[in-house]
């Protein structure tokens, strides 16, 4: 895998304790560390165009392989010059796999050890991915930073189960690395392959695939999954502890599916530096937004009717510099795509000014003392917790 290092070289910049602040270079472009990456599952952030994304802050969006295979098909995507130009998305771009969404599929999919046979769910057509397709099709697709095939085992099953999804992800590696390096040459992008890391919460399973997977090649960077898919958040960030206390540090770690903002800072504590999650978008299409003061809060409350203040007085995105809660209101109430538009935008913004904050006080040293009168802060405002949530749907 030394031969896949230049098209993902990441600089560590700064640290402070786990914390850590650097540069991902890929062929698209450069992304600054700590950082969230919105999703465009289906070649789009819902309702946000790329010129919004980019005046949000930005710098690398993730698409997903299950949904684009499904619709429009990879091949379309290819022949409309790559996923860059289909998108309107000049930055990087990173595809998963689509291992969490057919491994969601648990009543219309059957998993075995050459891969998994699932039905669309769109119009329940049978498909069949291996690790081999998989790549294929990322390969076609032409993000820069793709994803290994593997199998994410739920919170709550037996060790026996962890352990034999464990090997089967660790098996599919091999033969994704494989059909990786014997594309190499034909490959209509230059790309990097991440494996992913899996073994549930329990301590031996994840220091026992890592060590596996570390021996299998050199590989540019470690996408840490199975976590956020309903576990205990003491076990998550247990885990995500011990994976720092492993991973190399030259390498950046994707933490995948988190991305509620005091999920994000607790993990950036720990060492993670990239992060995806669907909850600006999903959230706000319920009318649910973050702010600083208030913490998470539902504008389609009554109390916000007569509201004039912004969303956030403390945000400068489009929808708070321009909008206010009384109007956002009436849009969400009315069912209204505006207003959904307008919160999307402002969560996408809230968590990726929240990022870009973190990477400056980690690299002025002052990250520690902020980042707990941040939690503290949000924590104490009114509204109750959220339990973490896949990136998926």
């Amino acid at each position: 895998m030394s031969a896949t290092r230049p098209l993902a070289h990441f600089v560590l910049d700064a640290a402070e304790g786990r914390a850590r602040a650097g540069r991902l270079v890929v062929p698209h472009g450069t992304m600054e560390t700590p950082a969230f990456m919105p999703v465009g599952t289906q070649g789009t952030v819902k309702g946000v165009s790329p010129e919004e994304l980019t005046e949000a802050g930005a710098s690398m969006i993730l698409a997903n392989t299950y949904h684009l295979y499904l619709r429009p098909g990879a091949d379309v995507v290819t022949e409309l010059g790559g996923l860059h130009d289909f998108m309107r998305w000049k930055g990087p771009i990173l595809t998963d796999s689509g291992g969490f969404q057919v491994f969601s599929l648990a009543a219309i999919r059957d998993i075995g050890d050459d891969g998994v046979t699932f039905r669309s769910h769109i119009d329940g057509s049978s498909h069949h991915f291996t690790p081999e397709r998989v790549i294929d099709i990322q390969r076609a697709l032409g993000a820069d930073v793709i994803m290994a095939f593997d199998e994410c085992a739920p919170a709550g099953v037996t060790r026996q189960d962890a352990a034999r999804a464990s090997r089967r992800t660790l098996a599919w590696l091999r033969r994704c690395r494989d059909r990786f390096e014997a594309t190499e040459d034909g490959a209509p992008a230059r790309q990097a392959l991440f494996p992913v890391l899996q073994g549930t919460v329990d301590d031996d399973l994840r220091t026992s695939h890592l060590e596996q997977v570390l021996e299998l090649g050199d590989w540019p960077g470690f996408g840490i999954g199975g976590l956020s898919v309903g576990e205990r958040k003491d076990d998550m960030w247990r885990t995500i502890e011990l994976l720092d206390s492993l991973i190399p540090a030259d390498r950046p770690r994707y933490l995948m599916g988190v991305g509620y903002p005091d999920d994000l800072l607790e993990a950036i504590a720990r060492g993670c530096d990239m992060f995806d999650c669907v909850a600006p978008t999903r959230n706000a299409r319920h009318g649910t937004a973050w702010t600083a003061a208030e913490g998470q809060i539902n504008l389609k409350g009554a109390r916000f009717r007569l509201d004039r203040d912004p969303i956030d007085p403390e945000c400068d995105c489009h929808a708070c510099s321009r909008y206010d809660r009384a109007y956002i209101r009436h849009l969400l109430v009315a069912g209204e795509r505006f207003g959904h538009r307008l919160v999307s935008i402002h969560n996408l913004r809230f968590l990726l000014r929240l990022a870009s904050e973190a990477r400056l006080r980690i690299r002025r040293g002052t990250f520690s003392m902020w980042v707990r009168g941040w939690l503290d802060r949000y924590r104490a405002a009114r509204a109750p917790q959220t339990p973490t949530q896949s990136s998926t749907g």
